[in-house]
């Protein structure tokens, strides 16, 4: 991460696309444990933590939320979904169509962050020029 205000979109992007880079790998190891007896799906949510971070402050705009925006705070991890809920018999709740659904979903989300941390470097590098 770079530590200059300059960089603020870009680092917030970052974190955005680690978050959404686990939840594919997340996703895939779901579709992986479909058929396994008593497995809970694990899902990842970064969209709350980030909601968190900057509507803390309140009646500041976009960019001022982003330059103070405490990044060690944007870190997410996995959580089981809906642990003692289930449809089948073997107590399984991963239904192969949501997950697929989510899989195609989360990979746009992922190519749109990268896009938008390659459409900044190209701003920066413009203003640099």
């Amino acid at each position: 991460m770079f530590s200059t205000n300059v960089y603020s979109y870009i680092n917030v992007l970052n974190k955005a696309a680690d978050a959404s880079w686990l939840r594919e790998e997340t996703i895939a190891n779901n579709i992986a444990n479909a058929n396994t007896p008593f497995y809970k799906r694990k899902d990842v949510d970064f969209e709350s933590t980030l909601r968190t971070e900057l509507g803390n402050m309140k009646y500041q705009t976009l960019d001022s939320k982003v330059e103070h925006a405490n990044l060690s705070n944007l870190n997410v991890s996995t959580y089981v979904d809906a642990a003692n809920y289930s449809y089948r018999i073997d107590k399984n709740n991963v239904d192969i169509d949501t997950e697929n659904v989510e899989l195609a979903s989360e990979q746009i989300r992922y190519n749109a962050l990268t896009d938008s941390i390659t459409q900044e470097f190209s701003r920066l590098k413009s203003v640099i020029k």
